[in-house]
């Protein structure tokens, strides 16, 4: 599966790595690529340039990816970069990385399908002391 991936942080670099190790074809766009965090074992392609333009976007090969993850680390930058991919390419399956919990059900609003760190593992924490989750069954997304 074609799969991009913006953001070259911790969480973008390590699902990257993770992607490219089960045979996906992921290419990384970041403002800033850090080699580093991507590692030897990456077998992608890395491209230096800004997640929300159009034409890096073009050239990461967003008319043919089956999947795109907005996870840098800014939500506001996901959120566009998530819109463009849905509403301009129309690519089939756009997830969008939310820092902030209190700003994640407004973006689910908005129809965009979120992952959430944060609230995921304040559900997990709860689940395992047998609390619940905050929607009981610790998905966050949509």
């Amino acid at each position: 599966m074609h799969v991009i991936v913006l953001g070259c942080g911790g969480a973008g670099a390590g699902l990257a790595r993770a992607l490219s190790a089960q045979g996906n074809d992921v290419v990384v766009v970041d403002d800033v690529i850090d080699q580093k965090r991507l590692g030897n074992e990456f077998d992608g392609i890395a491209i230096a340039g800004s997640p929300t333009d159009e034409d890096v976007l073009r050239k990461a090969g967003i008319d043919e990816t089956q999947a795109l993850v907005a996870a840098t680390a800014d939500d506001h930058t996901n959120v566009m970069a998530a819109q463009v991919a849905r509403e301009v390419f129309h690519v089939a399956r756009v997830l969008t990385w939310i820092s902030d919990p209190d700003r994640e059900e407004f973006y689910r609003g908005l129809g965009l399908e979120t992952v959430c760190p944060i609230a995921t593992a304040v559900d997990q924490i709860l689940g395992t002391l047998g609390q619940g989750g905050r929607r009981g069954n610790g998905a966050c997304s949509s």
